[in-house]
């Protein structure tokens, strides 16, 4: 008896064996109007209470996730030579944002199972509860969902870009793209040895509006009707100036 309880007191020590010490170069991302993009630096090292255990390397899995949100998807069909909406889809919660890098191939540092636990891959980061019984391939609209985001580089796997060395250090460096979203961007670091997650470690990277795009953002969402009304003016506005430009040009 005495035995088996010594075991489970040691439990939790060796489940420490190995944590995050984190570092970011910066943990706040300001959007302003000359704003093209961010690059954020994620490095850290790995505290121990022992040595390096013998047998498969330490590898290390990070993304940065921004805010989720319900996705509509339409797909379009040729109906009498018109194409129309013929399905739609609503996905239940897509990230704004998604990148995911690795020490190595994503299936090779992290097994099926702690992927479905952790939602870490970029698949599996999305939420799809169900869908019409009239829409067969369901999976495609979220298939969808992950090319276009690819394409406008809002969702990245970045495998092999994280650098490990000596099994202790690492570092990554993630792209922010000019078309982020405001909100807080989730950063979760893992450690994994062949394939198990042996420890986490998640911070919070703050994206926020400033300035007059901070003021517009505000304006917009707390007083509509007065934004609403201030573009119709400054549209009026533009094209009342640029027609009197156009037509003392013509004059001279």
């Amino acid at each position: 008896m005495a035995r088996w309880l010594i075991l489970f007191l040691l439990l939790p020590i060796a489940a420490l064996a190995e944590e995050v010490v984190l570092g970011l170069s910066h943990d706040k991302v300001s959007i302003t109007t000359r704003f093209e993009g961010s690059d954020i630096l994620i490095f850290g090292a790995v505290k121990r209470e022992v040595e390096i255990p013998d047998g498969p390397p330490l590898e290390v899995v990070i993304t940065v996730a921004g805010p989720s949100e319900p996705v509509m998807v339409r797909r379009k069909g040729n109906r009498f030579g018109i194409w129309v909406n013929v399905d739609a889809v609503e996905i239940d919660a897509a990230p704004s944002f998604y990148a995911v890098a690795s020490s190595g191939p994503l299936d090779e540092v992290l097994s099926d199972t702690e992927d479905l636990r952790n939602r870490i891959s970029i698949g599996r980061s999305i939420r799809s509860v169900g869908a019409p019984d009239t829409v067969p391939d369901a999976a495609s609209f979220t298939d969808a969902v992950i090319r276009i985001r690819q394409e406008q580089d809002l969702y990245q796997q970045l495998e092999g870009q994280v650098a490990v060395d000596q099994q202790t250090l690492f570092r990554t460096a993630i792209s922010l793209p000019a078309n982020l979203t405001e909100g807080d961007y989730s950063t979760r670091i893992f450690l994994t040895r062949d394939g198990t997650v042996v420890s986490q470690y998640e911070t919070v990277i703050d994206v926020r509006k400033v300035g007059l795009e901070r003021w517009l953002y505000t304006l917009s969402r707390e007083m509509p009707l007065i934004y609403g009304l201030m573009s119709l003016a400054i549209a009026i506005a533009a094209g009342w100036g640029a027609s009197t430009v156009f037509r003392i040009l013509r004059n001279q």
